[in-house]
Parts: structure tokens; sequence; C-alpha cells
């Protein structure tokens, strides 16, 4: 589904991507994870066909960077960014901002067909907001509009899902609803194939139970590439959030600890 060879970025004679390899299958869970500054953005910009990289070689889905139009590719690729740039009109009720993911617009301008309301309400049980279907946007909290973009991302089914830091700034209960909807895609019974995901977070804690590859970056280069069991290890955590960490695994989950003892060593850095 994705494969990237030697990719990198360069800015102002700085790399700030670089040496990245990696191959992703199809339908496939996986993670960027990595402390501020460490090339997780260049690299889901690079993924989602909005950079050109100045290094390596790219091929996501079926394009391959160079000799494919990215505007055609993009289509079928869908970026979740719970604090872009860009946000769909807040006047909307949720219902109208899934209906969107159907014209790739911010605002709903077109004719909605009896199918696409169909499809959308579904989109809404399966994220959990049947019940605000009718409400503004606006009114949300934060966590329902993370899921409602999520709706809306995947009504049209594409076979590339970007969440970039989906759970960023939410509380507990909008944090593990997001993550539950995530894992649903992925379980039996989903009622259709998840498509390839990519979960860009800073916390391990933010990562559901189907992940089964991470690619950690530090510094703009691979820390570490493998599966869950491979990387969330102290020795690797540690060195690369610079501070120490003892990690705990309860419940098919990830946890990141920093023992208060350590706390004053890490104020004097």
């Amino acid at each position: 589904m994705i494969q990237l060879k030697g990719v990198g970025v360069q800015r102002s004679g700085r790399w700030i991507l670089r040496d990245i390899n990696w191959e992703i299958p199809a339908g496939a869970c996986v993670a960027i994870l990595g402390p501020n500054g460490s090339g997780k953005s260049t690299l889901t910009r690079i993924l989602a066909g909005h950079l050109w990289p100045t290094a390596g070689d790219v091929r996501v889905l079926d394009g391959h960077f160079g000799e494919s139009s990215l505007p055609e590719l993009r289509k079928r690729i869908r970026l979740v960014q719970a604090a872009g740039p860009y946000d769909v009109d807040a006047e909307l009720t949720c219902l109208e901002v899934v209906l969107t993911g159907f014209f790739s617009t911010i605002g709903l301008y077109e004719v909605v067909t009896p199918s696409m309301r169909e499809k959308a309400e579904g989109m809404l049980r399966h994220v959990g907001l049947s019940h605000v279907a009718d409400h503004v946007y606006a009114t949300l909290s934060s966590g329902e509009r993370v899921r409602a973009l999520i709706a809306r991302a995947l009504v049209v089914r594409p076979r590339l899902l970007l969440l970039d830091e989906p759970t960023a700034g939410l509380d507990l209960l909008a944090r593990e609803q997001v993550l539950a909807t995530v894992q649903r895609m992925f379980e039996a019974g989903a009622g259709q194939p998840p498509p390839t995901t990519v979960m860009i977070t800073h916390h391990v804690e933010e990562l559901p139970p189907a992940t089964s590859q991470i690619l950690v970056l530090s510094d703009g280069r691979p820390a570490m590439l493998g599966s869950p069991e491979q990387v969330i290890r102290p020795e690797v955590l540690s060195a690369v959030y610079r501070c120490p960490v003892q990690v705990r695994r309860s419940g098919e989950r990830w946890y990141l600890e920093v023992h208060p003892d350590a706390w004053e060593g890490l104020l004097n850095r």
C-alpha cells in the first residue's frame, strides 16, 4: 500500500526528514510516533500527497511520485486533523458535516442523494454519533467533532486514512471514544474492509490495539521500526524522548511512565 525508499526533505540547507524506508501493507493499522520536531508532520504531508520529498522514492496506493497525478491520488486518501488549518462550516449539522465528505468541501453546496444520506447516517451510527446527528457542529464537544470528522473521511471509503493527532487536547472519555472508533474499523464484523490507517501521535497511550507496526522518529530520522513489542521498550523510548521512561502494558494497550524521582534532573536540562 505504501513504499518509501530513502525519503528525505531538506529545507534551508537542513534535513528535517531523512533516510525513511518503510513498507506498509494494505489494510494495516500503523503509527508514526515521536516527540515534537521529530518529522511526523512532514512525513504525513508526503503520505497525503501534499509534499514532494527532496530525496527518495515514494509509492502510495498505486501511485508513484513523479509518474502519477497527485490530485487524482489524493481523491483516495483522507487526512483527519483535529487541529488542522481548515475546518468545516461550523453552522452545519453533524450529519451535514459527514455529507460534505462526498464532495471534499468544507461547506455543503451540492445536492445530496438519498443514498448519500443513508451512508452518512450509517457512518454516524458506526462512530456512535447518531444521537447528535441534527446538532450544529459548533455545539459538539471536541471529541464529538473528531469522530464526526472521522465519519466524514470514511463515508467515501478511502483506501488510505491518515489520523494526525486525533486525540490531541481531548479529555479521557473523549480520547477513549475516538480510539474505540478507530479500533472498531479493524474488528470482526465491522461490515467492510478497513482502510490502511496511519496514526500520528506523540503518545503510545493513544495507539489502539489494532496497531501492528510503529515507526519512531527522532530528529527527522528513524529511531526504530517494528511491532509494538519491538518498539515500545524503555531503552528505545527513553533515548527518543530524552527522559527515563518505564513501560507498562495492560489490556492490549501500552503506557509510558516517568517516575517523579526523575523530575529534578529533567528541569536541569
